[in-house]
């Protein structure tokens, strides 16, 4: 009954640690890059991944073309871009239906809004 008793003990003690691997206890965290911000660059990917479902010149809803750097832009300049981005009141959040963009694309395209929305 001891040796049993001993059994259990260490099979407890080593299903404890099954988790304890480096990648588990230190997950790699990186970094969000929003310097050097351009269109071309950064936020045409971001656009293209979240927006262009459903707003391009072949599926223009809620009337909203961003396809392409001029439309784009005037959205950015307008405000919109930002107000349905970032969830604000007064704005229809975006992408409809679905989460918000994570907070490193969200800092990319407020940059580049910012930096007077540079085509690059």
């Amino acid at each position: 009954m001891k040796n049993i008793l001993t059994a259990f003990s260490l099979a407890a003690l080593l299903s404890g640690c099954y988790y304890d691997n480096k990648e588990d206890l230190y997950p790699v965290i990186v970094a969000c890059d929003s310097g050097a911000v351009t269109y071309s660059g950064k936020v045409l990917s971001i656009i293209q991944s979240n927006c262009y479902a459903c707003h391009t010149t072949a599926n223009t809803l809620g009337n909203m073309n961003l396809e392409g750097y001029s439309n784009l832009k005037v959205v950015a300049d307008n405000g919109k871009l930002a107000g349905v981005i970032e969830h604000q009141n007064g704005f229809s959040p975006m992408p409809q239906g679905g989460t918000q963009l994570n907070s490193c694309d969200i800092s990319v395209i407020k940059k580049w809004i910012s930096d007077g929305a540079p085509n690059n």
